[in-house]
């Protein structure tokens, strides 16, 4: 087995705290070169981790012929550019979530897959955490019953004016940013699309971004997800899974730490008092070691791509209705 030879846009945080270690730990790929506008930083960046190369532009990276693949963590508004020009150059793309700041600019990179026969996988590490796996077992086991409602929050602070998420021009705000997971989680246990989204945006005056959106979504059959998303509220993350004779509790379900253990409670819903729950708990493991492992098997034709970039694509028009809801103060059709 030949490891992809991974080459890393940038030298952005959720890279260096994430990504990167989770190449180095996996079995699947390294990474063989870092780029930056700031060649100093990403000499120091690849000193720290090893890497064998720097560059100090992002184009001298894709035109590397020793590089694979690329993972693009670029902040949102340039996603859809340097994918393709990834794409274009021949190699396989990660990119960060969102995909594109909308379902139209989402359409060039389909092309651009289409056109270069390469493939491109949207970054969104829960889908490969086994708790997920775990859920989506349960659910399919009738142990809840049907289920018609998912209640979802995933909210945390940010206040530096200076950062990505409160940038409003370049993909800044909460939907952006993290509401984008209890869409594409209720989308996973549904399996199926929203027909109808309304959502409630609450603007930071100063900086502009969306700090508080809540957002409604109807899929067919009647089933529900409430959520909230938010920049700058404590730190908290929820999903609740209520069916028919019970209901299913995640209790870190977005960002669980690699060394902790996972927790998902079980309730029969016949004691209000809790008594009537059960838990089971996951062993601690690395969400993104296991996104980039199976995105290296992907790109070596060895495994079968089970969320393709039309998957994005679908997430992305319900970002988009969510925000055209939000102005119009109707329901809004993905």
């Amino acid at each position: 087995m030949r490891k992809i030879r991974w080459g890393i846009l940038s030298t952005a945080n959720i890279g260096i705290k994430c990504v990167i270690p989770a190449i180095i730990a996996g079995q699947q790929g390294v990474v063989a070169a870092i780029a930056s506008r700031d060649a100093e930083r990403a000499a120091r960046v690849a000193t720290t981790f090893g890497i064998p190369r720097s560059f100090g532009n992002y184009q001298s990276l894709l035109d590397d012929p020793a590089i694979d693949a690329i993972y693009n963590p670029l902040p949102n508004h340039l996603h859809v550019e340097w994918t393709v020009k990834a794409l274009e150059a021949g190699k396989h793309v990660l990119c960060e979530k969102p995909i594109a700041l909308n379902a139209a600019q989402a359409q060039a990179i389909v092309a651009a897959r289409d056109r270069t026969g390469r493939m491109v996988i949207e970054a969104f590490m829960v889908r490969y955490h086994p708790q997920w796996h775990r859920i989506r077992t349960l659910l399919q086991s009738g142990r809840i019953g049907t289920v018609r409602l998912i209640q979802s929050a995933f909210v945390f602070p940010v206040y530096n004016p200076d950062n990505v998420r409160n940038k409003p021009e370049i993909g800044g705000g909460a939907l952006y940013d993290v509401g984008c997971y209890p869409i594409v989680t209720a989308r996973y246990i549904y399996g199926t699309e929203p027909d109808r989204a309304i959502a409630l945006l609450d603007r930071d005056p100063t900086l502009g971004v969306d700090r508080v959106t809540s957002g409604l979504l109807a899929f067919p059959d009647g089933q529900q997800l409430v959520f909230s998303s938010a920049l700058q509220l404590a730190a908290h993350q929820r999903v609740v899974i209520f069916g028919s004779d019970g209901r299913i509790e995640v209790q870190v379900p977005f960002t669980p730490r690699k060394d902790h253990r996972c927790r998902i409670v079980i309730d029969s819903g016949k004691s209000l008092d809790g008594s009537s729950a059960v838990a089971e708990e996951l062993d601690p493991i690395d969400q993104y070691e296991l996104q980039c492992d199976v995105a290296a098997e992907v790109f070596r034709g060895e495994a079968r791509q089970e969320f393709p970039i039309e998957d994005a694509l679908s997430n992305m028009r319900v970002i988009d209705a969510l925000y055209r809801s939000a102005g119009s103060g109707v329901w809004e059709r993905p």
